[in-house]
């Protein structure tokens, strides 16, 4: 994996960028801008080389919504005249781009509006492709999916990696390979996908804590009563609760016939609902973090989403106060972060998810492979 060479003189080159632009939306209008601010930064400076700047991305999960209003975002944080088209593969944007002057940026439709796109269709990718001259993969967070816009337009044309690919690439990293004493926080839901993961940290860390809704699906499997709690219901979490690593909550607030109540997980009811850990929890989980000399921390304690933000909030305070090396991803974990005030505090703060989660238990991401 090569990084893209930003001193050289882009003067003409036609340069295909794949951003990380999928910015949560409410209403139509973006709530938050982190990932559309560093986009820009690479934007930003390919355009002061005079380069001729495609940009593909994609919003959402359905095929349906649009990067229009990311792109009135982005217009209100830099004064690039940059284009928009309704129109990803086709005859519109193939004339956009034509178009395209020396420092000139065109931003593309939602790349999943075509059907080829999240089924890395060749011809899809070598359309793609043939919108530039070189391409640059600056979307660190979506390049654990096999897409077209990811891993097929490098079949095609020189590639390169971004330079916030690789701040993300170079942040991750040491969380595979962590300082002793270590502490691994995992938040969230779903566990089959973060199986993988766990398994790894077990491996790696000396202490791994499991909140938000996949806490609820160890203490079902230690026998404890989690009622209504949303739960995954894998056999493969009992081998996991041998290991002494892991730390689980003691305590966990609920929502029941009584209103919300902080319990104890030995007294959670079958009517209740587990929305978030309880305070006893992260009192016993602090000295971890005082002594701790690296941190990873993926994913809300609670149903962050819905108000129970309380845990949450609390360990990101924490860990900002701590000394060592601190690693945090995950969105709802960056949003409390930043509705915090209080990103600076950490050594790195990725953007990316899922790729984040991958790249930490393998190694190595789909997207990276493909510019290797």
């Amino acid at each position: 994996m090569k990084a893209f060479d930003f001193t050289q003189d882009l003067s003409g080159v036609r340069v295909v960028l794949r951003a990380a632009l999928n910015a949560p939306l409410e209403k139509g209008r973006v709530t938050n801008t982190f990932r559309i601010t560093q986009a820009l930064r690479t934007i930003e400076a390919l355009a002061s080389r005079g380069a001729r700047t495609t940009v593909l991305a994609h919003i959402g999960r359905e095929k349906t919504m649009s990067l229009r209003p990311v792109w009135e975002e982005m217009k209100q944080h830099t004064s690039l005249p940059i284009q928009f088209v309704d129109d990803t593969a086709h005859n519109t944007a193939l004339q956009a781009v034509n178009n395209l002057q020396n420092g000139g940026v065109l931003l593309l439709e939602n790349v999943r509006r075509e059907q080829g796109e999240t089924e890395n269709s060749e011809a899809l990718a070598k359309t793609f492709a043939s919108f530039g001259d070189v391409f640059i993969n600056d979307a660190f967070a979506d390049s654990h999916r096999s897409h077209a816009s990811i891993v097929g337009i490098p079949r095609f044309i020189p590639s390169f990696a971004g330079p916030n690919f690789m701040d993300e690439y170079n942040g991750i990293l040491p969380a595979r390979t962590p300082l002793s004493p270590s502490l691994a926080i995992i938040g969230g839901a779903k566990f089959l996908t973060k199986q993988p993961l766990i398994v790894q940290l077990l491996a790696t860390y000396d202490h791994v804590f499991i909140g938000g809704a996949l806490a609820n699906d160890f203490l079902l499997a230690k026998g404890y009563e989690v009622g209504k709690s949303l739960v995954s219901h894998s056999p493969e979490i009992k081998e996991l609760l041998q290991n002494e690593k892991l730390i689980l909550p003691e305590d966990v607030v609920v929502l029941g016939p009584n209103g919300v109540e902080t319990k104890h997980v030995q007294d959670v009811h079958a009517s209740d609902s587990i929305f978030d850990v309880g305070p006893r929890s992260i009192e016993l989980l602090t000295p971890y973090i005082k002594n701790a000399a690296s941190i990873l921390w993926n994913g809300p304690l609670g149903n962050f989403e819905n108000g129970y933000t309380d845990a949450t909030e609390t360990i990101a305070k924490k860990i900002a106060a701590h000394k060592g090396t601190s690693i945090i991803g995950g969105g709802d974990t960056v949003t409390a972060i930043h509705n915090l005030n209080i990103s600076d505090k950490f050594t790195h703060v990725s953007t990316a998810g899922g790729a984040m989660l991958d790249f930490i238990a393998h190694g190595t991401l789909v997207g990276i492979d493909a510019l290797t």
